[in-house]
Order: structure tokens, then C-alpha cells, then sequence
């Protein structure tokens, strides 16, 4: 009966340790279908634990793995087996290490989530043709990225937005005629990243 408890245990943390590790990359995924932005970096503090939620959860859901494996000591010649628990089945298992792998490798094609909205911008003088540097403070993901770009694209006028959370800045080129360095800054701004450098 213990055993039963634990493994049940084991599967659960494993599960809530995988979502968790993938918390600060959900967030701009179901902002951007909300339609809310600010709260997108929310749980971004959350990031520099991913390694260890991640490991949590392998560890747990390999402990929940082995107590399911584990040859069972008879007891009795005339026992009978009982019908396993839903939590103790081998579909459930398969089904817990499935779901925390999809969220553990979320941050990899959360991309996919996030429309093209770039607009074809005709451009009159390649003189109104700005490019701007951004420090941007919050990012962690790849779908921090995207969040960014896509909010930065739903201004008029933008040629192109590059964003990189590893290098924690973004690049952007806009026609300084039809949209401002200051519109670009509340844009970033409004997704719950900070543009540290105005």
C-alpha cells in the first residue's frame, strides 16, 4: 500500500516539476491567445530553476517507472490479484511521461503558437529607414522572443524585428515616419518585458 502511495506521488511531482520547469515559457503562448500581454513574464523568475525542475522530474517519474517495474515478492500461494488502480496502469505511466516531455521540451516549438503578422511596409525614402537596439530584461525563451516580435510587428511601419533572449536584446528596423522609437519601446513594454535602455 505504501508503495502505491509513492509511486503515485513520484508520478504526480514528476508531472507538476515538468509543467513547472516549462512555467516562464507558457505564459507569452497563452497571453498572445488571450489576447493580455503584460503578464507574460510573469513566472519568468522561474528560469534559472529549469535544470532542476527538469531533473525532479526525471527522477520522480523513473521512481514512478520502477515501483511499476519491480518483480512483486508473492506472498501467499493463493493470493489473488487485484485489479490494478488507474494511477498503478502502464497507460498511465506512459501517459505522465508523455505529457512531461512535451512540457519539459515546450520552450523548443513554442514558436509554432505564434502567428506571422509581419506586414509588407513600402518603403517612399530609405532615408526614413531606422534601425534601433534594444536591452530588453525578462526574456528567457525562445517564446519570449517570439512574443516580443509579434507585438513589436502589430506597429505600422516595421521592416524587420530580430529579438534574442540569450543575448537579451532586440533589433529593430522601422520607417521613423509612420511609427516611433517610443511606440516600439511600449510595445516591448506592454508584453511585460522591460526595454531597459530608453
Amino acid at each position: 500500500m505504501k508503495t502505491e502511495k509513492t509511486s503515485k506521488s513520484a508520478a504526480y511531482t514528476g508531472l507538476f516539476a515538468a509543467v513547472a520547469a516549462s512555467s516562464c515559457c507558457i505564459p507569452p503562448v497563452i497571453a498572445l491567445i488571450a489576447g493580455v500581454g503584460g503578464s507574460a513574464s510573469a513566472l519568468s523568475w522561474m528560469e534559472p530553476f529549469r535544470p532542476y525542475l527538469i531533473g525532479l522530474a526525471i527522477v520522480a517519474i523513473g521512481y514512478a517507472w520502477y515501483n511499476y517495474l519491480k518483480p512483486v515478492k508473492a506472498e501467499g500461494c493463493c493470493e489473488v490479484d487485484a485489479k490494478p488502480k488507474w494511477f498503478q496502469t502502464k497507460g498511465f505511466l506512459i501517459g505522465i511521461t508523455m505529457f512531461a516531455a512535451v512540457s519539459i521540451a515546450f520552450p523548443y516549438y513554442a514558436d509554432i503558437f505564434y502567428p506571422d503578422n509581419k506586414k509588407e511596409v513600402v518603403v517612399v525614402s530609405q532615408s526614413d529607414i531606422q534601425t534601433v537596439y534594444f536591452n530588453v530584461k525578462g526574456m528567457t525563451c525562445a517564446s519570449c522572443e517570439e512574443h516580443v516580435k509579434h507585438a513589436v510587428n502589430e506597429l505600422e511601419g516595421i521592416v524587420d524585428v530580430k529579438a534574442s533572449y540569450e543575448k537579451a536584446k532586440a533589433e529593430v528596423e522601422f520607417d521613423n515616419t509612420k511609427t516611433t522609437k517610443e511606440d516600439i519601446i511600449k510595445a516591448i513594454d506592454a508584453t511585460g518585458y522591460k526595454v531597459i535602455n530608453k
